[in-house]
């Protein structure tokens, strides 16, 4: 009948409800609720029983005809899912699925649930049967690129609202898990105080249990407490803070500070650069006292030192990213003393 992608179950239920489902991938976030889905709608149409039966347990594939030819007690219709584990029905599963795509029953739905069956098995003779008279739902992973755009109508669906750099933060705290992803917008929905989240509502939010955090480490290198800030770096390190958490934190506050260092020096007034540039009351103090040791020059070798931090992170670049981490934050404390992976690195770029 149709192969459809994870995001068109919703429409295709709205008009038909297929007598076979197949649901195939990796991602088990995504095959569970294209499975919710189908159950809630076959409810819906009558189907009041449901049968559930794993292949890897004591079932055989005699079970499955037995099921489909036995008239229910409690319902005139039911719903038969198997979870074939392995992703291999065998030869006895083939006859079985070939028997019963034959003349599959009106009064019974039979949804199968497999991990990703792989190209060649899409060419045998039990997929092809289901695959003539059924549906196949086919589960992508969703790769770096997408996770955003997963993530941003993830949140809209919880009707949150978050900025590009909120996604992003929440993108490094699940490195592509979906069903993490999922747990992390339901702890938002309960505990941001409002629908607009911003990269601070959602780094608190997301990293909310660890005794460090990103936002402290950054308010003291502003104000030059330069034993603070190893004191908090070491600490987000052993609690397992991601770097480019870390990093994603330094350097946006480093790009702050070039913003309002160059409309400083272009003759701008202090007070609408900081507000140019998002910068709260409370924070204006911190951030001028950090402008008054930095110059452009040091800014943007901090700036120029993330980039080596980015790379080393995803494996681009052979350096300590901690180390690096360590470098930009001290920088920003006005401290001179840096690494001999940095200093070479800033030698290069001058």
């Amino acid at each position: 009948m149709a192969r459809l992608r994870p995001d068109q179950l919703t429409g295709h239920l709205k008009r038909d409800l297929a007598s076979i489902y197949l649901i195939t991938g990796d991602e088990p976030l995504l095959i569970q609720e294209a499975a919710d889905s189908i159950r809630t709608c076959a409810r819906s149409r009558g189907f009041s029983e449901r049968e559930l039966h794993h292949t890897d347990g004591g079932f055989t594939w005699d079970d499955l005809m037995h099921s489909a030819n036995s008239l229910s007690l409690f319902a005139e219709k039911k719903l038969i899912e198997i979870r074939v584990h392995n992703g291999k029905p065998g030869d006895a599963g083939s006859k079985a699925l070939q028997a019963y795509c034959q003349n599959p029953s009106q009064d019974n739905l039979l949804m199968l649930l497999l991990p990703k069956v792989e190209k060649a098995a899409q060419s045998s003779k039990w997929f092809k049967a289901v695959e003539n008279c059924g549906v196949i739902i086919q589960v992508w992973p969703v790769g770096a690129n997408e996770l955003p755009r997963w993530v941003d109508q993830r949140l809209k669906m919880a009707s949150l609202q978050a900025s590009s750099e909120a996604i992003d933060i929440l993108c490094v705290k699940v490195e592509g898990n979906l069903l993490a992803a999922a747990q992390e917008i339901e702890k938002l929905k309960l505990l941001a105080t409002s629908d607009i989240i911003d990269a601070e509502t959602m780094a608190s939010c997301v990293m909310e249990s660890a005794r460090y955090d990103v936002f402290t480490l950054v308010s003291r290198a502003l104000s030059a407490d330069s034993a603070a800030v190893t004191r908090i770096l070491n600490g987000l390190k052993g609690e397992g803070t991601e770097a480019p958490v870390v990093l994603w934190a330094l350097a946006r506050e480093l790009r702050i500070l070039g913003a309002v260092k160059n409309a400083l020096d272009n003759g701008q007034a202090f007070d609408l650069a900081a507000r140019q540039n998002q910068i709260w009351s409370a924070r204006k103090p911190l951030v001028k006292q950090a402008l008054q040791r930095l110059n452009q020059q040091q800014i943007y070798q901090l700036v120029t030192l993330c980039g080596l931090a980015d790379r080393s992170i995803k494996g681009a670049a052979k350096h300590d990213p901690w180390q690096l981490l360590c470098d930009i934050a001290l920088g920003l404390c006005g401290s001179p003393a840096l690494s001999a992976g940095s200093q070479q690195q800033i030698i290069r770029c001058n």
